[in-house]
């Protein structure tokens, strides 16, 4: 019989596939925006999706909405809570903001529904972030308060989980066999009454192969595996093509613009010439012998390019697609602008499911253990 979980801001469901893969049986799914429930219900009919916010719901409506029995017992609870109020582009206003809020919310129905397990996804900036945001002006005229220091936020967090035992560690997908170097925070929690502590899996690929493990795949397996008629994708503007065109095949981004002479640089970055930072995703074109880079919501954007390293256009849904390593005939529903969103938020499928088959072992080596 199947270990029952409960999905919590769902998306695409990339985390949910590699769950399903391990052996999980999702019994519900929450999801706040239509289009992905859209996506989830054409490619799981048989799946209970909700249209919901989670902030509206409790232990007796998951229950209820999932058919689920009262005294039927949840092995694992998962969720990709939203990652803006954590992101280090943004504000960082952490719990302030209502996305933030809704992570509180994850671990308080964690304490309602008591899983054995849960597995909580989020950005790399959750582990720096201040409970209270301070102006990068104020941190050095002060001394800062508790709430005001860096990593406030996720201890804050961890509180809320209670009777769990935490663990947490920021994982490289390109370490799992990813063909992109995406850097997420994962917090695992196991109920204090199991007497165990989950261990993240050891990473099975390296950059370059070195200690036992494979080398890390890169954009050039990818377009190898790819077996696409059409791409679709949006078009460069006409200005940005010009530039694009410029940048050498194979990759490469906005200093390679130099060999054509520093105003066709200074032309091409306008205002952003004159700024600090690396800029690395001003006309970027992935480099083929890498993996990619981790994917954007929009591949398109002035300073997150996305280029295809042979061809004069961004990496396209399809692309996208198989770097994620969702099925071949994955449909996601909406615009072309809200399909590149849904795919690049989610959790790569093949770490989803690592992280399943590891927590089911877990579970199973505890199992027997208590037999014993």
């Amino acid at each position: 019989m199947k270990r029952k979980a409960i999905s919590l801001f769902t998306g695409a469901g990339g985390l949910d596939i590699g769950i399903k893969r391990a052996g999980f049986d999702v019994k519900i799914a929450l999801e706040i925006e239509p289009v992905y429930c859209e996506t989830l219900r054409t490619n799981f009919p048989n799946l209970i999706v909700k249209q919901g916010d989670v902030m509206e719901y409790s232990r007796k409506k998951l229950y209820e909405e999932a058919g689920l029995s009262e005294d039927d017992e949840i092995d694992l609870i998962i969720g990709g809570s939203p990652c803006q109020s954590f992101s280090t582009a943004g504000k960082r206003q952490a719990f302030e903001d209502p996305r933030g809020q809704a992570m509180i919310k994850f671990a308080d129905l964690v304490q309602e529904v008591q899983p054995k397990v849960f597995l909580l996804e989020n950005v790399k900036g959750l582990l720096s972030s201040s409970l209270k945001h301070v102006p990068i002006s104020e941190r050095n005229q002060r001394t800062l308060e508790p709430d005001e220091q860096q990593g406030s936020a996720f201890k804050h967090l961890l509180k809320h989980f209670g009777n769990y035992i935490v663990t947490d560690d920021l994982l490289n997908a390109a370490d799992y066999g990813v063909a992109q170097t995406r850097e997420r925070v994962f917090i695992v929690g196991v109920r204090s009454d199991l007497n165990t502590k989950y261990i993240f899996p050891k990473p099975t690929h390296e950059k370059n192969g070195l200690n036992g493990k494979c080398k890390w795949r890169t954009v050039a397996d990818i377009l190898n595996e790819l077996d696409v008629q059409k791409h679709s994708y949006v078009k460069y503007s006409a200005d940005r093509l010009r530039w694009m065109q410029m940048i050498p095949k194979g990759g490469g981004n906005w200093r390679d613009l130099r060999s054509h002479g520093e105003e066709i640089v200074k032309e091409a970055m306008g205002g952003a010439y004159e700024s600090g930072g690396g800029k690395v995703g001003f006309f970027r074109r992935v480099n083929v012998n890498k993996p990619a880079p981790t994917l954007l919501t929009s591949p398109i954007q002035k300073s997150t390019n996305l280029g295809h390293p042979f061809e004069d256009r961004p990496l396209s849904i399809e692309e996208y697609i198989k770097i994620q390593e969702f099925p071949k005939d994955y449909y996601i529903s909406g615009s072309l602008s809200q399909q590149y969103t849904q795919i690049g938020n989610a959790v790569p499928t093949r770490l989803g499911q690592i992280l399943g088959e590891s927590i089911i072992d877990m579970l199973n080596k505890n199992e027997k253990l208590q037999k014993l």
